[in-house]
């Protein structure tokens, strides 16, 4: 008895030691990727201000990190900046939220309705092919230059691919789990309560994962065509009034916005996988 109980607890010590060994291992190699990705960013900002400074580069088209970051300050001290980061953000989130909202109730119908889904597959497959750039002088044309024509062409750009996602990814939940409800007198309501959902909760959390860039995206492209504010805008009217420098500390901005709003789902996704 002593012996077994010795030999079990010289496993567990041995698993234990195995596993910090593997955790310690891994958090190294996290490590050295984050110094990597800061050295490569810090690699690429030195060289650009360089090869601005030694007019290897002209400054004025390409601007410079020093050009950036005066531009960002002096937009920055009348708040002219973070009105227009303000109005992208929100356009952003509304046009995320209705992405989600309308892609899950109509992956949810489709589910619901096998017919249904047959009738409207091919239209949804054509429609998530077409280049949403092309809609957007449409949407101007029908509803006008303002803030709807934005949201719309930034939820053209993702609720088609969100639909065919979580419609695949609610097809294809293992069979015994909805045999088991029906075996148990559940009904139809009772499958996609109690099993799709909760099944498909970490592949909605990857579908919002993707969706908030390219509701960005689909955002920025409607503020080239149809802004009177918003990093888009400032990048188009840059572009036409040659302040350059407007146009690339928008776009690094956009790049921060992104990374952050992902990072941001991401957080959101390991805290759920921790639970789950």
């Amino acid at each position: 008895m002593r012996k077994n109980k010795n030999k079990l607890v010289s496993t567990e010590f041995a698993l234990s030691a195995s596993h910090e060994a593997f955790v310690k291992k891994h958090m190294k190699k996290m490590r050295i990727i984050r110094t990597y990705q800061i050295l490569i960013i810090t690699l690429f900002i030195v060289l650009w201000e360089l090869a601005t400074r030694g007019k290897i580069i002209n400054s004025f088209i390409f601007s410079s990190p020093s050009r950036v970051i005066k531009t960002f300050i002096n937009m920055a001290s009348d708040g002219s900046v973070f009105y227009h980061i303000g109005i992208t953000l929100m356009e952003t989130f509304i046009s995320f939220a209705l992405v989600i909202i309308i892609g899950f109730l109509i992956a949810t119908l489709l589910w619901w309705n096998d017919s249904i889904a047959k009738v409207l597959e091919p239209y949804l497959v054509v429609l998530n092919s077409l280049p949403k750039s092309a809609l957007a002088p449409v949407f101007i044309v029908w509803l006008g230059n303002n803030v709807k024509t934005i949201i719309v062409a930034a939820i053209s750009v993702a609720v088609f691919g969100t639909i065919i996602t979580l419609y695949t990814d609610f097809s294809t939940v293992e069979e015994d789990k909805v045999k088991l409800i029906r075996t148990l007198g559940g009904n139809k309501k009772d499958i996609l309560f109690k099993v799709i959902i909760p099944s498909n909760i970490p592949s909605l959390i990857s579908v919002m994962k993707v969706n908030i860039g390219l509701s960005l995206v689909g955002v920025i492209i409607g503020e080239f065509l149809a802004a009177k504010a918003g990093l888009g805008y400032l990048i188009i009217y840059g572009s036409q009034v040659f302040k350059l420098d407007w146009v690339i500390m928008s776009i690094v901005i956009l790049c921060i916005m992104a990374t952050v709003l992902y990072q941001l789902l991401a957080i959101l996704e390991k805290k759920y996988t921790h639970k789950a």
